[in-house]
């Protein structure tokens, strides 16, 4: 059953989030991994693709039959198969949002939106990181803010979680003049200005692959 268009959620979206999300990791794995070089341990792009391709084959497997079940079995996967701190980071936020999400078999945009919240307090708990530390959380924050507002103004499933890409690809782009203040690229101290964080990108991937599957079931 495809996602009603411009209202909600229900598993087979996510499962085929899922699928544009790996293939877009797959596309930009070498990349990411350019990105950590000069600032990590150059393994950002092999890590998640590895924890992408786990997590379809296992959803391939053994579909789950709701969206929290499928965010949930995701965030499991990147746990057990991406290493260093991506993916306990990564696998918290999934893990967190399809918990809030319950068993409920299609979900609201806004339902949607506050389970990724719920999500992003899972990781800034963890991580300990704020705004502007040079994270993921770059990405994260603003695209959940352009989320609610496009929510607010009324728009559809497509149209706010478009905002949400654009917001969070703003993000991370925005971390390029940003001292690092947490990770290993806070190391380097100002040596870490004048690089894109390679997890805000990432971030900004997987929310953009949301946004496309929106659109393609609209």
């Amino acid at each position: 059953m495809n996602a009603p268009t411009g209202s909600a959620v229900d598993a087979d979206f996510l499962r085929r989030w899922l699928g544009t999300a790996t293939e877009s990791i797959e596309r930009e794995a070498d990349h990411l991994t350019e990105l950590d070089s000069p600032i990590g341990d150059a393994d950002h792009g092999g890590n998640m693709r590895r924890g992408f391709r786990a997590a379809r084959t296992a959803v391939e497997q053994e579909p789950p039959d709701t969206p929290g079940a499928v965010l949930v079995a995701v965030g499991r996967q990147l746990i057990s198969t991406v290493g260093g701190a991506s993916g306990p980071l990564y696998g918290t936020l999934l893990r967190r949002a399809g918990k809030s999400l319950g068993d409920e078999p299609t979900v609201t945009a806004a339902q949607l939106r506050d389970a990724l919240r719920a999500g992003v307090d899972g990781v800034a708990q963890l991580g300990g990181a704020v705004p502007e530390d040079k994270t993921m959380l770059d990405a994260l924050l603003p695209a959940i803010d352009a989320l609610s507002g496009a929510l607010d103004a009324g728009g559809s499933l497509a149209e706010v979680l478009a905002a949400a890409a654009q917001a969070a690809e703003d993000g991370a782009k925005a971390t390029i003049p940003l001292r690092a203040r947490k990770g290993r690229a806070s190391y380097l101290g100002d040596r870490s200005i004048g690089h894109q964080d390679p997890g805000a990108t990432s971030s900004a991937l997987l929310i953009a692959a949301l946004a496309q599957t929106a659109q393609e079931a609209a």
